[in-house]
């Protein structure tokens, strides 16, 4: 629901056109599907919310940030003006010209921004280093776990291994020397426990720790804020009581290793997992050399890793012109670690431009590796789909308001000091573009080199402009290509760079069991089972996918996805373009080549070994176009005679929010759906 305290709101007059605007999901049922499970959220009415209250809400608390800040700042406010402009953004969001990323669809106009000022809720993504652990050891864990609980996707390194001496708490025969936390049942009472546990191993004689948890909500009872239930204390004792054991183990070796770091990021990550928030991004940085940290995920050498070692994308940080021979056998193993070339993201904004150097400092990348960040720093991004346009003129109209939104998300207020600090001097954003495939299809390679050149020139002409407006500094850096994820499929676009994985293909979607949209989903025709690993909680539903007169995965080669990201990162993305490769058997064996070549044009990439194997509930799974008329057949025999209204105005479960807040909206950097 929006929140009361939004200072902005349209007039009653454009209100009531809102009403009687189009269907935007009417040949898009899963696009409906995910927007209702995801997106929409609850009123106080408790029925959920369609479509355009949705971008009501979401718009109106994009203006209501601009104007309080306008106003704090003793800058004239144009009420006139503002509506004008925000009836624009309005249209161009409705119809998905452009769209907010998760965390905006869901947090913007909603009382988590405007009541609780819990800002960061609307950033996709943050990096924290370890570099300099020493100043305060449990700083980089504890904001790492702040960022995750409050839906942002966490990238992290190591390089603060070998440098925090640990030591193994004491307890005195007559137990006197125990310390007793009572944890506060608050996202800061969870975090501080997390400081307590590891406090006591990184001072010397420190007494044992030992937790209450008995202020912490019982499991099942309704969250409020964010929507869903609570999860118990079981994700917390279980976090504590693992970590515990890794840092016993670190004590052996006297400091805390690459190893240990990873280990104790991926058990926040599992926590935050368990509790509430089902889904955390992680990606752990390490370097070049370090074998350890290049075996975390060989659970033969570290079996005691294989319950947690899921819960983060693992990366190194190679220097431009080694022998990347050892790297491609462990790709060609697994998949990891994936590459990101930290001299080129600091040398470089486009490729195609002379090295300015204009992100020296930065130190890492967020979970999918699309944007450059200095250590605390955060990034928001949205997603332009040019091929819904019919024209550049066009498409540029959607990239004044597209960054005009991104632009705006800097002014939200942020608790964490060292990262208001760094947003305010960076203002780092990240306009996406998705879709991409579709539009080589309907437009050609050509035309997209000519919008993207032109795209990048718009942007920082509306840069300029914002900037002087809202008198903050210009962003170092405007540019990017996510993965994508979710909201594409709002707008049935491909996501990011990324081929589809063929022209007819299965989407399975994980959907609360009661849910309303199962029964509904189910009388039209859809095929719905439970979820093989958690069938009382979660069923599974299929819908049939034709994207059309588009390239496929089945029709391109390891080369050519190389070679469109690098095109991307040449003619528009400033920061980077996030890009899982997917290559056959017989390729791997190219990929240090395709490395040596593409490092002089890359800033980051990863590599996925293709697999024609079939399992069961695999999120994408190819058909036959004859299978994909026979699916659609059934549907549409069965959905005559059915409502087809969206689920606006019914009575909503607040527990089927739990899903709600996403991290990267990424498939390829986060779990399935």
């Amino acid at each position: 629901m929006s929140s009361d305290n939004l200072s902005f709101r349209f007039r009653q007059t454009f209100v009531d056109t809102m009403k009687n605007l189009p269907d935007v999901f009417v040949n898009n049922e899963l696009g409906r599907v995910v927007y209702e499970r995801t997106y929409s959220r609850v009123k106080s009415d408790d029925t959920n919310e369609v479509w355009w209250e949705t971008i009501k809400r979401v718009v109106e608390g994009c203006y209501s940030l601009q104007k309080d800040y306008i106003t704090s700042t003793g800058q004239e406010w144009n009420d006139n003006q503002a509506h004008g402009s925000a009836e624009e953004m309005y249209d161009l969001m409705y119809n998905m010209k452009f769209l907010p990323p998760g965390r905006g669809l869901w947090c913007m106009g909603s009382d988590i921004i405007h009541k609780k000022g819990l800002g960061l809720s609307l950033f996709n993504c943050s990096f924290v280093s370890t570099e300099k652990i020493l100043d305060d050891p449990c700083r980089p864990f504890c904001v790492g776990m702040d960022m995750l609980m409050l839906g942002v996707g966490l990238g992290a390194d190591t390089k603060g291994a070998g440098k925090v001496k640990l030591y193994e708490p004491v307890i005195t025969p007559n137990q006197m020397g125990l310390t007793y936390v009572t944890i506060e049942d608050t996202r800061e009472g969870w975090v501080r426990s997390l400081e307590h546990l590891l406090l006591s191993y990184f001072i010397k004689d420190s007494p044992v720790v030992v937790f209450d948890y008995s202020s912490i909500r019982k499991k099942g009872v309704k969250l409020k804020t964010f929507g869903g239930v609570a999860s118990g204390p079981e994700p917390l004792i279980e976090m504590h009581n693992e970590i515990d054991k890794v840092l016993k183990r670190e004590t052996a070796n006297n400091f805390l290793s690459s190893t240990g770091i990873t280990d104790i990021f991926n058990l926040i990550g599992s926590c935050v997992v368990s509790g509430n928030i089902r889904r955390s991004a992680e990606l752990i940085l390490g370097e070049e050399g370090d074998e350890h940290f290049l075996d975390l995920k060989n659970y033969e050498k570290n079996p005691h890793r294989m319950s947690y070692g899921w819960a983060s994308n693992n990366s190194v940080l190679p220097s431009i012109g080694r022998d990347y021979s050892d790297i491609q056998n462990r790709i060609c193993n697994n998949g990891e670690p994936g590459i990101i070339w930290l001299e080129n993201m600091r040398k470089y904004s486009r490729m195609c431009d002379p090295p300015d150097w204009r992100d020296r400092r930065v130190l890492g990348t967020n979970p999918c590796g699309e944007i450059s960040l200095d250590s605390y720093e955060v990034c928001n991004l949205n997603e332009c789909f040019p091929a819904r346009h019919t024209s550049l003129k066009d498409f540029k109209r959607t990239l004044k308001y597209s960054f005009l939104f991104t632009k705006t998300v800097t002014l939200a207020p942020i608790h964490i000091a060292e990262t208001q600090n760094i947003v305010k001097v960076n203002r780092r954003i990240g306009n996406s573009m998705s879709g991409i495939a579709q539009f080589i299809a309907k437009f050609g390679i050509e035309e997209l080199r000519i919008w993207c050149k032109q795209a990048y020139l718009e942007i920082q002409r509306w840069d300029a402009i914002y900037s002087r407006w809202m008198k903050v500094p210009r962003s170092i850096k405007t540019t990017t290509v996510k993965p994508s994820g979710t909201v594409s499929l709002l707008a049935s676009a491909t996501p990011g760079v990324h081929y589809p994985h063929s022209r007819y293909y299965i989407r399975r979607v994980r959907m609360t069991t009661g849910s309303p949209q199962l029964e509904k989903l189910k009388s039209k025709g859809y095929y719905i089972e439970p979820c093989a690993f958690k069938p009382e909680h979660t069923a599974i539903v299929e819908f049939p996918v034709d994207v059309g007169n588009c390239r496929t995965l089945d029709d391109i080669t390891m080369w050519e996805q190389l070679e469109l990201a690098a095109f991307m990162q040449h003619y528009y993305a400033d920061n980077q373009v996030s890009c899982t490769v997917t290559f056959q058997k017989e390729e791997g064996k190219h990929i240090a080549a395709a490395l040596n070549t593409y490092q002089y044009r890359l800033k980051g990439i990863s590599f996925l070994p293709r697999s024609d194997d079939v399992y069961p509930q695999m999120p994408y799974e190819k058909i036959s176009k004859e299978q994909y008329e026979k699916m659609c057949h059934n549907i549409t025999e069965r959905s005559r005679g059915h409502d087809t209204a969206p689920l606006g105005g019914q009575k909503r479960k607040r527990d089927e929010m739990s899903e709600s807040l996403n991290f990267c909206d990424g498939d390829t950097c986060t779990l399935n759906l």
